[in-house]
């Protein structure tokens, strides 16, 4: 079994809080998470029609049954028992008592919001990140140029056939076609999520959608080009994009607006969170076709961003990440905000590295009046070394 980074994390809440709640996409290991963590809990899934009926019909009486600590799986199912847990916990808010998990972040944080504010601790599980598929430490970029340096490649992955992969746990488990699960988990998600939440009548035209927003993974977000594309009105396509992101399919990565003395692009920049399930949606049907494919370099910085936002997000921290561009057309990809300063990362998906890669750290640094200032650019090679002042990591040490 593959441990998870936010192991520890989920245990260290679970002793402050009366209520700890573990959201994420579907199969990103949440149920095994948290049965790992709390074993002697008592345990019940919603998704079980009679459980659900059960707890539908009589919040009481199926609290009822629980007289020690339990876990409550895709607590969304039932949105009546929060007001109930509310009660319960705030009569012995003994810390740990109970374990929600879901994968609707946007109807769990409804109820949430509603019924349990100020008594749960909320954490969020993603898919793999690459290092706990490799059963290692992350790298701590905040930690560059002091404390970490350059690590040796960890396995002997190929970095286009762990992309095309993807992170999905059931996949590497179980040794799954990728393409084939991904498939089956799409339509599940179209079918049946989607429907339930947004109670949309064309699902052609969601699915036409979720494919246009895969095009245009690392790219700036213009949404009313996205609605015209797929024949919808601007709202609609918010709408949409809202719940991919509640979902944790997508993030939007936002712009830093720090003045560095030119005009900045606001739009923010959209990446798909599993560069299997985005290659899945663009078609690419294996390795070697994303190897030499036009999105190629587009799938390599998702990784790479969904990876620094898995590294936050596993240890139960507020994500910092954002990116920078000015109206010239300057950008750096990843601007790490730690407070009192900034770590800018490039990334190249290259396995060779020309001078020309380091362009836009050293025009970053330069406006910012900090020219010999750590900076990173992880690249697709396998080799990482320090070239003055910028450490270049290899995908693969992530």
């Amino acid at each position: 079994m593959v441990e998870r980074t936010l192991l520890p994390t989920l245990i260290a809440r679970a002793r402050q809080a009366p209520v700890v709640t573990v959201t994420g996409p579907r199969q990103s290991g949440k149920t095994t998470l948290v049965r790992q963590a709390f074993p002697r809990h008592s345990y019940a899934s919603l998704e079980d029609p009679e459980l659900r009926e059960h707890a539908l019909a009589d919040p009481r009486s199926f609290l009822r049954q629980f007289s020690g600590p339990a876990i409550l799986d895709e607590a969304q199912r039932a949105p009546q028992l929060f007001s109930y847990l509310q009660g319960l916990v705030d009569d012995q808010p003994e810390a740990g008592r109970f374990i929600l998990s879901g994968s609707q972040n946007f109807l769990l944080m409804r109820s949430i919001s509603q019924s349990l504010a100020g008594r749960t601790a909320l954490l969020h599980l993603l898919p793999f990140s690459l290092s706990e598929l490799e059963q290692r430490p992350g790298i701590d970029l905040e930690k560059l140029n002091s404390e970490l340096a350059p690590a040796p490649i960890p396995s002997s992955r190929e970095v286009w056939e762990t992309l095309w992969k993807g992170f999905y746990p059931r996949i590497h488990d179980r040794g799954l076609d990728p393409q084939v699960w991904l498939a089956d988990y799409t339509r599940t998600y179209v079918e049946r999520d989607v429907r339930e939440v947004l109670q949309i009548g064309d699902l052609e035209a969601f699915g036409r959608y979720v494919r246009l927003c895969a095009g245009r993974s690392g790219q700036l977000l213009n949404l009313s080009s996205l609605a015209t594309d797929c024949g919808i009105s601007h709202s609609t396509a918010q709408r949409w994009l809202s719940i991919l992101e509640a979902s944790f399919l997508v993030a939007l990565l936002r712009p830093h607006h720090q003045n560095l003395g030119k005009r900045l692009i606001k739009a923010p920049k959209l990446y798909f969170l599993d560069t299997g399930l985005l290659c899945y949606l663009l078609r690419i049907r294996d390795p070697e076709e994303l190897r030499f494919h036009a999105a190629r370099g587009a799938v390599f910085e998702s990784f790479v961003v969904a990876d620094l936002l898995k590294g936050a997000l596993h240890r139960g921290q507020e994500p910092a990440l954002h990116f920078w561009r000015d109206s010239t057309g300057h950008e750096v990809d990843v601007l790490l905000d730690f407070g009192s300063r900034h770590l800018p990362v490039e990334v190249k998906a290259g396995e060779t590295l020309s001078a020309e890669a380091f362009d836009s750290l050293n025009w970053w640094r330069r406006l910012a009046g900090a020219e010999q200032a750590p900076a990173a650019l992880i690249y697709a090679g396998a080799r990482s070394y320090r070239r003055g002042e910028v450490e270049v990591l290899s995908w693969a040490v992530l």
